[in-house]
């Protein structure tokens, strides 16, 4: 996506104490807005989860429900096999596609470390 970055293990402000998303993309305004902080005090517009075979529905839904709040646009949850979910705040559903980068496909290779 053109005009933002990618961060990684990017530490957010929530109801629930900072968290870290996996993954984020910001928009360069919204960088411009966050500044050089070591905690950001709102969520970039975009988060990734990527699910372990231990998270329960309940803690992927406070995951959800947290960068929501915190002001995410989209959760992202990429789960063990590559397959994403794409939710936004407005409906809280799944998506067929992302809005923010529609082009994204919803299945993503997993490569063995």
């Amino acid at each position: 996506m053109p005009h933002g970055r990618v961060l990684t293990e990017c530490p957010i402000s929530t109801a629930d104490g900072v968290r870290a998303a996996d993954v984020a993309w910001a928009s360069a305004e919204c960088l411009r807005e966050l500044g050089n902080r070591a905690c950001f005090p709102r969520s970039p517009e975009l988060c990734v989860e990527v699910l372990s075979p231990g998270n329960t529905e309940a803690e992927i839904q406070e995951k959800v429900r947290l960068d929501f709040d915190a002001g995410a646009q989209e959760v992202w949850l990429c789960d063990t096999r590559g397959r994403l979910k794409f939710l936004t705040a407005s409906t809280g559903r799944p998506l067929r596609q992302s809005r923010l980068c529609p082009a994204f496909p919803s299945q993503v290779e997993l490569r063995e470390p």
